[in-house]
């Protein structure tokens, strides 16, 4: 019996023993990187946007580093410019094909198939600014109606959206213009909706691409235009052509992003890097924002100091006068399609409600500004 014991004892390791080597092998395990033993996934993307110096691109090249990143290199996209597989108004359906796994553009491009497409990011504002639009989107009923847009259309493809845009300017000027008078008759450069809300206003709308825009207005093919931002007019060489740039606009007052991905490409994904796509949009959202504030405020400075451009905000005249045309525009569009009208009437429903508690709630920021820098108009940055 004793010897049994012995040997017993021999063959079963002790309490302490046991604690001890379950540790050592937990530390080991902890302490041993991450591997990614899987062969990384590219999806190949193309942008509306050229490579180089532009910021649209660039935020393009931050979502898809938020992909890689999230994924630990897993999940890679392969970004391609403007022009690079298919032209920028056959991307809705190059992603749908599979000619392309993802694009990266905006609603307003494919608004040619369906002037439903403007709505979600360059329709009208209801007090509503980018930010409220992308809240409508995902809380308002908003993404439901964008998918069956997308069905009318024949797009086949999940969409994401990111970067919040600020209100874009109404753009590059021969001269000041102050009212309604001063811009009628004017040929102008814009896109989506607001071609008919600026055309109810008298203006000559043509619609052009980006890369267009300067060497149309230099030639005198239009004589003002808009495209976005400072940093992306400073980019196109505006400051060449025009002296007199005019902020803050309705004709788009709330654009952002539209991420496509193919519906069969990403339902093939891990439920995890289908998480990734859609969570890097949101991470991207945040970053690209915060981005833009920096760079357009920088470049506002610099077209002000360098470039001796005269900046000024759109006259009250002027916005009144394109809020009339919106109510012309939507007006005429609900009356000729039902579908058109049921968004319109969602976004209404959720603007009224959620813009009456948030310009209720903000307090006057100007008010705060003007206190510390003096007179927003003579403050020089």
């Amino acid at each position: 019996m004793i010897k049994e014991k012995k040997s017993l004892k021999g063959k079963v390791p002790s309490r302490r023993k046991f604690f001890k080597t379950a540790a050592i092998a937990g530390a080991a395990a902890v302490a041993m990187p991450y591997v990614n033993v899987g062969a990384a996934q590219t999806l190949k993307m193309q942008a509306a946007w050229p490579s180089g110096a532009n910021i649209f691109f660039e935020m393009a090249g931050d979502y898809a580093k938020m992909v890689s990143d999230m994924s630990g290199g897993s999940l890679k996209i392969d970004l391609q410019p403007v022009g690079a597989i298919v032209k920028t108004k056959e991307i809705g359906q190059a992603v749908s094909s599979g000619a392309v796994d993802m694009g990266h553009w905006v609603t307003a491009y494919w608004y040619g198939k369906n002037p439903a497409a403007s709505l979600f990011g360059t329709g009208p504002s209801y007090g509503m600014s980018s930010q409220e639009v992308m809240g409508w989107m995902e809380y308002g009923g908003g993404r439901a109606l964008y998918e069956e847009t997308l069905a009318k259309v024949g797009f086949d493809y999940v969409g994401f959206f990111h970067m919040p845009m600020p209100a874009q300017p109404f753009g590059w000027f021969k001269k000041n213009v102050t009212k309604v008078s001063d811009v009628k008759g004017m040929k102008y450069r814009t896109v989506g909706l607001a071609t008919n809300v600026l055309t109810a206003m008298g203006m000559v709308v043509r619609q052009l691409p980006g890369g267009e825009i300067q060497p149309a207005m230099k030639t005198g093919l239009i004589e003002a235009a808009e495209f976005n931002n400072p940093t992306s007019d400073s980019q196109f060489g505006m400051q060449d052509v025009s002296k007199h740039y005019h902020l803050g606009s309705f004709h788009q007052s709330q654009e952002m992003f539209e991420i496509a991905c193919n519906k069969k490409t990403y339902n093939n994904l891990s439920p995890a890097n289908q998480a990734i796509i859609k969570n890097a949009a949101y991470a991207a959202n945040t970053d690209n924002y915060f981005k833009a504030l920096v760079r357009y405020s920088a470049d506002l400075s610099k077209l002000m100091n360098e470039h001796k451009v005269n900046v000024y905000q759109t006259s009250d005249e002027i916005l009144a006068q394109q809020l009339k045309g919106w109510d012309k525009v939507i007006g005429d569009f609900n009356k000729k399609d039902p579908f058109f009208k049921k968004i319109v009437d969602s976004q209404k429903a959720y603007a009224k409600r959620v813009m009456k508690y948030l310009l209720m709630n903000q307090p006057n920021y100007r008010l705060a500004y003007e206190n510390e820098f003096g007179p927003l108009a003579k403050v020089k940055i």
